[in-house]
C-alpha cells in the first residue's frame, strides 16, 4: 500500500526494485488493495511481475482486498459488498494485475448493508469460475468469520497484529484456530510506529495517514515511543533491531499453535525489507518473550489504530 497511497511520495523505481528484491528473496505473497492509489498498486505489481525471472513471476501468489469506495480527491465514502460489485471489483483487478486468477480475494471492509453469506457466495462463484483460488476475510469478527466460513472454505484471515494491537487474541484468534482459518497479519510494526525508526520530531508529509492516526498523536506518541524505547533494550541485548523483534514477535505467535500466523510487511526500500527479513533467522525463547511482553505489556498503546469513522468500519470491533 505503502508504494501506491497514504504514506506520502513512493519512488516508483525503488518500489519495483524491493518488490524485485523480495522475489529473489523467497517471498511468494504479494498483499495489495484495488482501492490502494485507485488501481495504482495493482499495475504496479504487474509490471513488477511481468519484469522479474520467469521462475520468481511463477511462484507468486497475489492477495487482493477488494471493495473501498473512493472519491477523486481520495477520500473513502463506505464499501460495496454487493455479488454484482464483487464480479466487477474482480473483473478490474484482473485487469490491472494481468493476470487470469487472483490467489486469495477478499472485501476489505464487511459492508453493513450486504450479508456476509451473499459476498463470499459471489466470491465462491469465482473461485468455482477459475478466476480465483481461495476465499479471504478482513478485519472480520468472530461471528462473521463463523458465518462466512459455514457458506464456503475461507483460506484465511487478515487483520491488524502487532505487540501493540493484540485484540485478537482473546475470540477472533481462537475462532480462527478452530475453525483451521489462517492469519496474515498487517500492522506488525503499526505503520512504523515500533520499527525503532520513528522519532518524536519526525515531520510527516501531506496526506500521511500518520497525520490523522490517533497512536501518532501529540502524548499518545510520546507514550507509544516510550514503549518503543522499552523495546530497543530488548532488541539491543540480542544483538538485532527493533522492528526485526517485533516482528518475530508475531512470528513467534503462530507455529507453537500449528497455525501459522503469516506477517504482511510494508517496505517500501530494499534496506527495509533487508531488514524485516532479517526477523525470520531470529530464535526467541520462552524468556526472550517474556521480555518482549514486558517492555510492551497487552494493551498499554495509547491511542485506537484508526480515527474514529474508520474503527467504526471495522467488524472486528464490534
Amino acid at each position: 500500500m505503502g508504494m501506491s497511497a497514504l504514506y506520502g511520495e513512493a519512488d516508483r523505481a525503488e518500489s519495483l526494485a524491493t518488490i524485485h528484491a523480495a522475489l529473489d528473496a523467497g517471498v511468494t505473497l504479494l498483499d495489495t488493495g484495488d482501492f490502494y492509489g485507485m488501481g495504482h498498486n495493482e499495475l504496479l505489481i504487474n509490471e513488477a511481475l511481468r519484469t522479474a525471472p520467469a521462475a520468481a513471476r511463477e511462484k507468486a501468489l497475489t492477495s487482493v482486498k477488494f471493495g473501498a469506495l473512493r472519491t477523486v480527491e481520495g477520500g473513502f465514502t463506505g464499501y460495496d459488498g454487493r455479488p454484482e460489485a464483487v464480479k466487477n471489483f474482480l473483473a478490474y483487478s484482473l485487469q490491472r494485475l494481468g493476470r487470469d486468477h487472483i490467489d486469495i480475494y477478499r472485501i476489505a471492509r464487511v459492508d453493513p448493508d450486504v450479508p456476509i453469506e451473499e459476498t463470499i457466495g459471489a466470491i465462491a462463484e469465482a473461485v468455482e469460475a477459475g478466476h480465483v483460488r481461495h476465499i479471504g476475510l478482513s478485519e472480520v469478527g468472530a461471528d462473521t468469520m463463523r458465518r462466512a466460513a459455514a457458506v464456503a472454505p475461507i483460506s484465511d484471515l487478515q487483520i491488524e497484529y502487532s505487540l501493540i494491537s493484540r485484540g485478537i487474541e482473546e475470540e477472533i484468534l481462537p475462532t480462527a484456530r478452530e475453525l483451521g482459518i489462517g492469519v496474515t497479519a498487517y500492522g506488525v510494526l503499526s505503520r512504523g510506529l515500533i520499527s525503532g525508526h520513528f522519532t518524536r520530531d519526525r515531520a510527516l508529509a501531506p496526506g500521511d495517514f500518520r497525520g490523522m492516526s490517533p497512536r501518532f498523536q501529540g502524548d499518545n506518541l510520546d507514550r507509544n515511543l516510550d514503549l518503543v524505547d522499552a523495546l530497543r533494550k530488548v532488541a539491543e541485548g540480542k544483538g538485532v533491531s527493533v522492528a526485526q523483534t517485533a516482528i518475530a514477535w508475531v512470528l513467534a505467535q503462530g507455529p507453537r499453535h500449528g497455525v501459522d500466523i503469516v506477517p504482511l510487511v510494508g517496505a517500501r526500500r530494499r534496506d527495509r525489507l533487508a531488514e524485516a527479513l532479517g526477523a525470520l533467522d531470529i530464535e526467541l525463547d520462552a524468556a526472550d518473550l517474556a521480555a518482549v511482553e514486558e517492555a510492551v505489556p497487552v494493551g498499554a498503546a495509547a491511542g485506537e489504530r484508526y480515527p474514529a469513522a474508520q474503527m467504526a468500519h471495522l467488524d472486528s470491533e464490534h
